[in-house]
């Protein structure tokens, strides 16, 4: 019995040492949401793959934030109703319920808020929120999930919004093999990736991304030290604040599953990672990597990598007759 003692307080010691050297990193593990309503889970995941949600019945949120593509469309900027281009790259979704805001500019306070935008938005959905509503009010199917869910069959904005957001919570990836290194794996990953971790603290990359999300916590001027050159007309966090020292101040995006969310930056310009953090360094550090140092950095950012979402689609509720019909073609 002393020696079963014995070696469960050693186990619980080691336990402990691991816990301490992981808070004292600037990166922590992405966990598991806790406290979801599931019945809003389930309605926001319908809607959030709905069609119908648009004037062309044809795009939904899942059409710019694929969840097999990463969370985004691997896109520079996204397309939009009637096939027109939209103004700027799309952010993952996958793990946005960390972000300190939503949209590059910040300009959505949560993700229910951002969920509403791209509906009335005529270079996304083109439909307007009351078309919107009016559709859902008009859906049986829908009509008695919202009951369900919410105590009555009062359809709103706020209510519609909540929902996908709720489902959203649940969009994380949790156990990248960085993830299984910072809870004391030391196997998991290799030497090369653990040189690219030190050199991105060294070159203070954690500056901007650290957290669970490795970023979405803060907004940094693109081009801090050298300018970055685009021809993307976003002027970041000054489209919306309208002060002049806040032109081309962006939301830092996560790097959690960084590989797969290509191509990068706001304008979504540079197509791979490697590009990426040699651009990175040079005008947010004036510094000019080595072949050795951009090739461990990559290696590193693709720990990142971590299990991807995994459920059954929805099966979506049949329209009425008094619904709505899409209008896909034409203005």
């Amino acid at each position: 019995m002393h020696t079963l003692v014995t070696n469960m307080m050693a186990g619980a010691a080691a336990l402990l040492v691991v816990a301490t050297a992981a808070a004292q990193e600037p990166i922590q593990p992405i966990e598991p949401p806790q406290g979801l309503d599931a019945g809003m889970v389930e309605l926001g995941k319908k809607l959030f793959f709905d069609p119908r949600l648009s004037k062309s019945g044809f795009i939904s949120c899942h059409s710019c934030h694929n969840l097999t593509m990463g969370g985004g469309d691997n896109l520079p900027t996204s397309v939009g109703h009637n096939w027109q281009q939209g103004p700027i790259n799309s952010p993952t979704v996958l793990n946005s319920s960390y972000n300190v805001a939503q949209f590059w500019d910040g300009r959505a306070a949560d993700l229910a808020e951002q969920a509403g935008g791209p509906m009335d938005n005529p270079l996304e959905m083109a439909s307007s929120h009351d078309v919107v509503l009016t559709v859902l009010a008009t859906i049986p199917g829908y009509q008695a999930e919202f009951e369900e869910v919410f105590g009555d069959a009062d359809i709103t904005l706020e209510r519609t919004t909540a929902a996908i957001a709720e489902f959203e919570k649940t969009l994380v990836t949790p156990n990248s093999r960085f993830d299984l290194w910072l809870k004391g794996d030391e196997n998991a990953i290799t030497e090369q990736e653990k040189e690219g971790y030190a050199l991105f603290k060294q070159k203070g990359c954690v500056g901007c991304h650290n957290g669970p999300a490795v970023g979405g916590t803060s907004f940094q001027k693109m081009g801090l030290i050298h300018p970055y050159e685009t021809d993307n007309p976003a002027v970041g966090r000054a489209a919306v604040t309208g002060l002049e020292t806040d032109e081309f101040v962006f939301k830092v995006p996560t790097l959690r599953n960084v590989e797969l969310t290509y191509p990068y930056f706001h304008d979504g310009a540079v197509d791979t990672l490697s590009e990426a953090v040699d651009i990175m360094a040079w005008v947010q550090a004036g510094q000019k990597l080595s072949t050795e140092e951009n090739e461990s950095i990559v290696a590193f950012l693709k720990t990142l990598t971590g299990e991807q979402p995994s459920f059954t689609l929805p099966l979506l509720p049949p329209s009425g007759p008094d619904t709505p019909r899409p209008q896909p073609f034409g203005n």
